[in-house]
C-alpha cells in the first residue's frame, strides 16, 4: 500500500493533489488543519490542510477474478444518477427531506407508468372507461389492481429482487386485497410488507464497564479492514468509547499494514495474533477497552479448514461478550452470496454489513440475503473514505428505494 501526505489551502485542494499524483483510486485516510507556529508566522501565514492518502495494491481475489464494470454488466440496470439514490439507504436526518422528495417523484412515475398500461389494456378506451369495466368484474380483483401488482412485481425484479421473494410479497398482498382497494392503498401495503420483512436494524452498542469483541468475517476483497476503520472512528467520536484493533488476518501482510496505519492515525492500539490461544494471552490487557474490533482473515468460503480456524477464534470469546458481522459486497452475484452466507452460517450467528453500494445501481441483494438468512441488517458503505461513507441501514428507506427503483 502506497501512503503519502499532501498539503493544500483547503482539504479539497490537498485531496485533488493526491489524486493527481496517485490516481483516481487514492483514498483519504486522514485530514487535519495545521496552524502556523510562531508569533510572526501566525500573523502573516495562513493555515494549511494536510491530507494523508493511500492507494491499496490490487487484492489477490480481484486480480484473479476481476469484476466487470457496472455499465458492462447486463444484470445491473445502471444510470449515471443511480448511485446518488443510494443515500436513501441510510439513516441520515439531513437527507430525509431530499430523500422523501426523490421517493415521491419515483412513486409518481410508477403511477404514471401504470396509467399508461391501463390505456394500452383499454385498446383506445379512456382510463375511466377501462377502470369502470374492470371494477364491475365479479369474484375477481379489478383489472387495474392486477395490472398494478404486475407493475410492482416487475419493479422489484428490475431492482434484482429474486423472483421467489417478489412472488411471495405479491401473493401475500393479493390475498388480502378487496375489490374496492385503490392503487395508493396497494402501494402502501406492499411498502409495509417489505419493511416488516427487512426487520429492525441492529448496530454496535457500547456498554460501559463491559468489554465487547466485534468479529468481522467475510471473503477477501469486500472491504472489511476499511469498514473496521470507519466504525472505530465512529465509536470513538460519537460514543466516546475506548477502542482497540486486533488483526487476525496474518495471511495477508498488506491487510495488517493497512490496519496498523489506521491505528496510528487514530492513536489507538493494534494487537496482532496468530491463533485463539494468543487472544487468550491478551484478554486481561484488552479488558480495559470498551470495544475490540477484530479483523479476521478473508478466507475462501469453500475451504472448511480455514473456516474452522475462524470459528475457533470467535468461540474462544464467550457469546455474551461478542458480536459477529458478515461483510458482503453489494456487487457480488446473488448465487455467490448464497454460497458465502451458507458457509459462514456454520461458523456463527451474524449481522449483515453491505459494502460498495456506490458501485452498483440496484439493491435487491440486500433484501434477498435478508430473506435467505434471516440475519439482522446493520451497516452499509458507499465509498472508501475514512471515516465517512458508512451509515446504519434504514429498512423504510430500503423499501422505498426498492419500490422507486434504481432508474
Amino acid at each position: 500500500m502506497n501512503i503519502k501526505t499532501f498539503k493544500g489551502k483547503t482539504e479539497e485542494e490537498a485531496m485533488e493533489l493526491a489524486k493527481k499524483e496517485m490516481g483516481e483510486h487514492a483514498v483519504k485516510m486522514a485530514a487535519r488543519k495545521v496552524e502556523p507556529k510562531g508569533f510572526f508566522k501566525k500573523l502573516f501565514s495562513q493555515p494549511v490542510w494536510e491530507v494523508t492518502a493511500a492507494v491499496d495494491e490490487p487484492d489477490v481475489y480481484e486480480r484473479t477474478a476481476p469484476r466487470k464494470p457496472v455499465q458492462d454488466n447486463p444484470a445491473v440496470h445502471y444510470t449515471p444518477t443511480a448511485n446518488k439514490s443510494q443515500e436513501l439507504l441510510f439513516d441520515d436526518n439531513n437527507k430525509s427531506e431530499k430523500g422523501a422528495n426523490a421517493i415521491e417523484q419515483k412513486l409518481d412515475n410508477l403511477k404514471k407508468l401504470f396509467e399508461e398500461q391501463i390505456r394500452e389494456q383499454g385498446q383506445g378506451k379512456s382510463v375511466e372507461e377501462t377502470k369502470e369495466k374492470a371494477e364491475t368484474s365479479a369474484n375477481e380483483l379489478p383489472d387495474k389492481n392486477i395490472a398494478f401488482l404486475r407493475l410492482i412485481f416487475r419493479q422489484l425484479l428490475d431492482n434484482e429482487v429474486e423472483e421467489q421473494y417478489a412472488n411471495q410479497i405479491i401473493t401475500e398482498i393479493e390475498a388480502s386485497l378487496k375489490k374496492e382497494t385503490d392503487v395508493s392503498k396497494i402501494l402502501a401495503n406492499i411498502y409495509q410488507k417489505i419493511v416488516l420483512k427487512l426487520g429492525q436494524t441492529k448496530t454496535l452498542e457500547v456498554v460501559n464497564g463491559k468489554t465487547k469483541y466485534i468479529f468481522f468475517i467475510g471473503p477477501t476483497g469486500v472491504g472489511k479492514t476499511t469498514t473496521i476503520a470507519k466504525l472505530a472512528y465512529s465509536l470513538m467520536e460519537q460514543k466516546k468509547a475506548k477502542v482497540a484493533l486486533l488483526a487476525a488476518d496474518t495471511y495477508r501482510i498488506a491487510a495488517v499494514d493497512q490496519l496498523r496505519t489506521y491505528a496510528e492515525i487514530m492513536n489507538i492500539p493494534l494487537y496482532v495474533i496468530y491463533s485463539e490461544t494468543e487472544l487468550a494471552e491478551y484478554k486481561e490487557e484488552l479488558g480495559k477497552y470498551d470495544v475490540i474490533l477484530v479483523d479476521t482473515a478473508g478466507r475462501s468460503h469453500r475451504n472448511k479448514e480455514q473456516r474452522d480456524d475462524i470459528e475457533r477464534l470467535i468461540h474462544s470469546v464467550p457469546a455474551a461478550a461478542r458480536e459477529t458481522y458478515l461483510v458482503l459486497s453489494a456487487t457480488t452475484k446473488y448465487r455467490d452470496l448464497v454460497k458465502i452466507t451458507e458457509a459462514y452460517s456454520e461458523i456463527a450467528e451474524y449481522r449483515l454489513i453491505f459494502t460498495k453500494l456506490d458501485e452498483t445501481g440496484t439493491i435487491g441483494n440486500i433484501f434477498n440475503i435478508k430473506m435467505l438468512t434471516g440475519a439482522p441488517l446493520s451497516y452499509a458503505t458507499n465509498g472508501q473514505n475514512v471515516p465517512d461513507d458508512i451509515s446504519r441501514m434504514d429498512p423504510q428507506n430500503i423499501a422505498r428505494q426498492l419500490l422507486g427503483g434504481g432508474n
